[in-house]
């Protein structure tokens, strides 16, 4: 059985041929790989929505599928990642390091407080279907002054949908480029949302370290040939984190706000609703404080004879610690490797094309 390591640190087990998503369809084709290393990106804050600083490795308990595990990496907000155990599970020279070196007690950082140089990879995923029309500029405006606001060493990338992807531009810590690009983006037809973001997921996939994917959005998806579901696992399974940016006229419609809170939640992102040009950079100043202040949290899989979906849950340990909020990915699914290679556009079938090698 071969081992492998991607993005965050998953062996993924891929869906086989035929229509994605098997979360409601057994698939007896499915070749099952090792597990080498699961990371994790946790949010912990306040009733108020203040982000908690200073936390140290013991402070988090990790159980997957009621097996307790152990925190291999560390890493708080963007600050470097400390490997506290080898992969035989043995500890390290730097985990002593860290444990005489970080605060004794957590702080509290107020959302908008700055956190360091980012070191993430961004994705932006930007609708430009129809349902744009009106606020193309504004959204234009609000895209661009996320990207400005985005410092240190993170990459971002520039994806457009309409009813295909548009790559606009690839990741690049060149700033005036991908502004370029965002100016450069016209508005098209059809919306498919779906299809579009699971292509995006799939490119998330190949990359180590934190990323993200931060999708705008004006209005529902009328066009993908793929259910939310089967992006939403994907996704989880990667570990992808997807922040969700929607106006009044997708939230006007249930179905789709339901589907974008689920889907944002499952991967242990936000969903917001922006009644305004002002809200919707309110919006994207929350999930770069978001990005800036996540915990990384990574451990080698206790032997687990479960090669389906595996549930994840993550606790703060102590009882100063119980007050305090955790929002992360609840779990992942063991995936095959080749869906894993950067997707082609989906045909107008239910059948995803084989990906090029």
């Amino acid at each position: 059985m071969k081992k492998y390591v991607f993005g965050l640190g998953l062996a993924i087990l891929l869906f086989g041929p035929g229509r994605l998503g098997g979360a409601q369809e057994e698939n007896t084709s499915r070749i099952y790989v090792s597990v080498v290393l699961v990371q994790l990106n946790v949010a912990v804050t306040d009733d108020k929505g203040n982000y908690v600083t200073g936390l140290r490795p013991e402070d988090f308990q990790i159980v997957e599928d009621k097996i307790p595990e152990k925190v291999a990496t560390f890493e708080e907000g963007n600050g470097p990642t400390v490997h506290l155990l080898d992969p035989s599970g043995k500890p390290t020279a730097e985990s002593v390091t860290l444990t005489s070196s970080l605060a004794a007690t957590p702080g509290l950082a107020k959302p908008g407080t700055a956190a360091g140089p980012s070191a993430s990879n961004v994705f932006i995923l930007f609708d430009t279907s129809n349902y744009m029309y009106r606020g193309f500029v504004f959204a234009q405006d609000s895209i661009a002054d996320f990207i400005r606001s985005i410092e240190g060493e993170s990459k971002i990338a520039l994806y457009s949908y309409s009813r295909d992807l548009d790559r606009v531009t690839t990741l690049t810590n060149d700033r005036s480029q991908v502004l370029r690009a965002v100016r450069s983006t016209v508005a098209g037809d059809d919306a498919a949302l779906y299809n579009g973001l699971l292509m995006t997921v799939k490119d998330a996939s190949q990359l180590t370290g934190k990323k993200a994917i931060v999708v705008f959005s004006n209005g529902p998806d009328n066009a993908s040939l793929v259910p939310p579901e089967d992006v939403a696992e994907l996704a989880q399974s990667t570990g992808t984190i997807i922040y969700m940016i929607s106006t009044r006229q997708a939230e006007a419609e249930p179905i789709s706000t339901a589907v974008f809170e689920r889907m944002s939640k499952a991967t242990g992102g936000k969903a917001y609703f922006s009644r305004s040009w002002r809200d919707e950079k309110q919006a994207f100043a929350s999930i770069r404080d978001d990005l800036a202040h996540l915990y990384t949290l990574s451990y080698y899989p206790a032997p687990n004879s479960n090669g389906g979906w595996r549930n994840i849950t993550v606790k703060l340990v102590g009882k100063n610690l119980q007050k305090y909020h955790v929002r992360t990915r609840d779990g992942y699914r063991l995936l095959h490797q080749t869906q894993l290679s950067p997707a082609a556009p989906l045909a107008a079938s239910t059948t995803a094309p084989e990906p090029a090698q």
